[in-house]
C-alpha cells in the first residue's frame, strides 16, 4: 500500500487540532505548518504549528502558502517527501488554496477529509476558547468570504464533527483504514451476547 498523507480542511474550531492532536497521541507523526505568527509551546497548536520569523519563511521552499490574518503559513516541500518517504500514514492541516497548491505535486497519495460543523457550533467552541464577539466575527467572515463552508465538496471524505469527540475520530480511523472489521464468528459473539443481555 501506498504512503498516504490526510490533511484535515474545516473552517476556525471546525476541530481540526482536537482531531490531529488526538491522533498524534496514538502515534501518527503530523507535518508541522511553519508561521509568522508567535505560537506559545503550551499552546495545544504548538504540536502542530512552529514559528518562525518572515525573514526565514520567504527563504524557505514551500509546498503550500498560504496567509491568514496578516500571517504567513506553510509546509515544506521536503517534509512532505520525506513523510510519503519514511511513514504508511501522516497528517497535516490544509485549507482550500492549500488542497489545490498541494495537488499539483502529489494528488494520488493525498486524501482531505473535510470536519464539517454548524455556525451555531463554530461559534459555541470559539466562545468557550476565549474569542472576543469581533475575533469570531472575523473568522466566520472569512470563512464566508474564502468558501470554508463549501470546500467540502473538493475533498475526499466528510466527517461531520458537531458533537463529542468519539463518534467523528471514528469515523476518520475507518477512513484511514484503522479499524477492521471483526471475523464473522467475533461479530456473532457481540451480536448475541448484547441480545442476551438484553433479555
Amino acid at each position: 500500500m501506498a504512503n498516504r498523507i490526510f490533511a484535515f480542511v474545516g473552517p476556525h474550531a471546525s476541530g481540526k487540532t482536537t482531531i490531529i492532536t488526538q491522533l498524534m497521541s496514538m502515534g501518527i507523526p503530523c507535518i508541522k505548518t511553519y508561521t509568522t505568527k508567535s505560537i506559545n509551546e503550551k499552546d495545544p497548536h504548538s504540536s502542530i504549528y512552529q514559528s518562525i520569523s518572515r525573514d526565514d519563511f520567504l527563504r524557505q521552499d514551500f509546498i503550500v502558502k498560504v496567509s491568514y490574518k496578516g500571517h504567513y503559513y506553510g509546509i515544506l516541500k521536503r517534509d512532505v517527501l520525506q513523510a510519503l518517504e519514511n511513514n504508511r500514514l501522516t497528517l497535516m492541516v490544509l485549507d482550500v488554496n492549500g488542497i489545490k497548491q498541494i495537488n499539483k505535486l502529489i494528488k494520488q497519495n493525498i486524501y482531505t477529509i473535510y470536519l464539517m460543523a454548524d455556525y451555531v457550533v463554530l461559534v459555541d467552541r470559539m466562545l468557550r476558547n476565549g474569542l472576543r464577539n469581533d475575533e469570531i466575527k472575523y473568522h466566520l467572515e472569512y470563512a464566508e468570504a474564502n468558501n470554508e463552508f463549501e470546500s467540502w465538496k473538493i475533498t475526499n471524505f466528510v466527517v461531520k464533527n458537531t458533537g463529542k469527540l468519539n463518534p467523528a475520530l471514528e469515523q476518520i480511523l475507518a477512513i484511514m483504514g484503522l479499524v477492521t472489521l471483526a471475523p464473522q464468528e467475533e461479530f456473532e459473539k457481540l451480536v448475541y451476547s448484547k441480545k442476551t443481555e438484553e433479555n
